[in-house]
């Protein structure tokens, strides 16, 4: 089992067709307005636009669309959203007239936001989890980060591919991969996968068919295809947003993340997502404004562990976060270097064996909340046989068999995996490790570069630094720290990911952003 989990646990990262046409052919495109000074402009630069007059939130969704129709044709595809918002463009037009009458819901007010495909939505979307046995899944509200979203002003634009369920489906799966939207591509070199499960929320990002997308995490969901695709993820500490509404794999680790462009796109996205009541009990309120900790002088007097046993598995990957520690440090930063973890690892199997006792259980309440006759997993894995042209074609439904197969008397088991995969990867893994070298965070590279995409043997994974934050609940966000270059090949963006515990997403933001500030790794794909 152990080999196994090694090959695919930290990608759970976390009618088929290949773009959303049906439901954008309805939407004109201001063809006479010249918005191509919109191109790859980050959340700041966008929110300045808006506040000035210089461009209309309507605009902005004429730009976005547009982008994502020409980048959709057959030959150009790289098959990152699924589908358009039927009312994309009378919401930016009801909130371009309360702009015009002085009443702003926020920040966000006027900005398009994409939704990966496993977030309700009211609107007439349907919501596939990835999936064509959910392509008539249509919801009746909003999930509750949903709403919180709409409250603070932003535009939902649409959903965004997936590893087709949450990428828990075969143990030989290909990241972004899904029934509904084909294969997502990495837009820095099309050949290369996207990383998973977030898979289209970053690459439509990267891509600039939207500067704000959420995706959602069980391991490594957000931060492996943010690092891939080379923008910003956040991961919140598990109960900080709501979980309402969102196709699950399991309770004990889901958590719905923003992504950006920049750190400041990414907290101001997480900060309006942010839980204002709900009835999940992990969920917990957090009064404080993260966008405070936007701090330029961040680093400066934070001690920071570098996680030497979370390397190896890339030596140029090794080299440019070396690289970034001389960055780190002229920001001030004490860089403790060998803060190991010392449980790294031995949590797998446990944290396995959650995963499948909790997917069977956690699917079954949400499909509960659907109409139509799927109301399990049994269900699931009956309609994929039925529908194998479009499912099973490319690797099986191992994992949802693994998960079926889990029975009542296998409880306490369950419950062990849960307290020990918990305990190693947070009392006795990141919180021990941060209490002996008494730092204030810990960082290692997010991943390894992005591999080139396989459908027959799966994905080529090397390692991530995912898996503690994760299992232990807690923040993790992940930066741009530069490229990788394999010989000829295009130049591949890589991460540096930032996590410590509970709660500690203000530390993690000033952090963050601070090096990003410093560090300016950032650039756009030439695609």
């Amino acid at each position: 089992m152990r080999k196994l989990t090694a090959l695919f646990i930290v990608l759970l990262l976390s009618a088929c067709q290949s773009a959303p046409q049906q439901q954008t052919n309805s939407i004109a495109v201001q063809q006479s307005q010249d918005l191509s000074t919109l191109q790859y402009q980050t959340f700041s630069e966008i929110q300045a636009a808006l506040n000035s007059g210089q461009v209309s939130s309507e605009q902005l969704v004429h730009y976005y669309i547009s982008r994502i129709k020409a980048n959709n044709r057959e030959g150009m595809a790289i098959h990152a959203v699924i589908a358009l918002a039927p009312d994309a463009i009378e919401q930016a037009q009801a909130l371009d007239e309360m702009r015009q009458q002085g009443q702003i819901k926020g920040p966000l007010h006027g900005i398009p936001v994409l939704l990966k495909d496993n977030i309700d939505t009211g609107d007439g979307m349907a919501n596939t989890g990835g999936s064509v046995l959910l392509r008539n899944n249509r919801p009746d509200d909003d999930a509750q980060l949903v709403a919180s979203l709409r409250a603070a002003g932003a535009i939902i634009l649409g959903k965004a591919n997936l590893s087709e369920w949450a990428n828990f489906r075969s143990t030989r799966s290909s990241s972004g991969w899904s029934g509904m939207g084909g294969q997502a591509l990495n837009p820095y070199d099309l050949s290369r996968s996207t990383c998973g499960s977030s898979a289209g929320s970053a690459t439509a990002v990267a891509a600039d068919f939207v500067t704000l997308a959420v995706g959602t995490e069980t391991d490594g969901s957000v931060v492996c295809p943010a690092a891939t695709n080379g923008i910003v993820g956040i991961k919140p500490t598990l109960g900080l947003v709501s979980r309402d509404g969102i196709i699950p794999i399991a309770h004990s680790q889901d958590t719905a993340g923003s992504m950006a462009r920049t750190v400041t796109g990414a907290v101001n996205l997480l900060q309006a997502m942010k839980t204002q009541a709900s009835n999940d009990p992990l969920a917990y309120q957090d009064s404080r404004n993260f966008t405070q900790y936007l701090q330029a002088d961040g680093l400066k007097g934070l001690r920071i562990g570098v996680v030497r046993n979370l390397m190896g598995y890339h030596e140029k990957l090794d080299q440019q976060f070396e690289q970034q520690l001389d960055v780190l440090r002229a920001e001030g930063a004490v860089i403790v270097d060998n803060a190991n973890i010392p449980t790294l690892g031995q949590w797998d199997d446990a944290e396995f064996t959650v995963l499948v006792h909790e997917m069977k259980h956690d699917m079954a309440a949400y499909l509960a909340t659907t109409d139509g006759d799927l109301k399990s997993l049994a269900d699931l894995i009956r309609a994929n046989k039925a529908y194998h042209k479009q499912e099973l074609t490319l690797f099986g439904q191992e994992l949802f068999e693994m998960s079926q197969a889990t029975t009542e008397e296998q409880h306490e088991e369950y419950l062990a995996a849960l307290a020990r995969s918990k305990r190693l990867a947070g009392p006795e893994g990141i919180d021990a490790t941060l209490k002996k070298y008494n730092v204030d965070l810990l960082i290692a590279p997010t991943n390894g570069p992005a591999w080139k995409i396989d459908h027959v043997n799966g994905d080529h994974y090397l390692g991530s630094a995912s898996s503690p934050a994760a299992v232990a609940g807690y923040p993790h966000i992940t930066v741009p720290m530069g490229f990788v270059q394999l010989g000829e090949e295009p130049a591949l963006p890589v991460g540096m990911s930032f996590f410590s515990g509970a709660k500690s997403e203000p530390l993690l933001i000033k952090a963050a952003y601070s090096y990003e500030q410093a560090s300016q790794q950032r650039r756009p794909p030439n695609w």
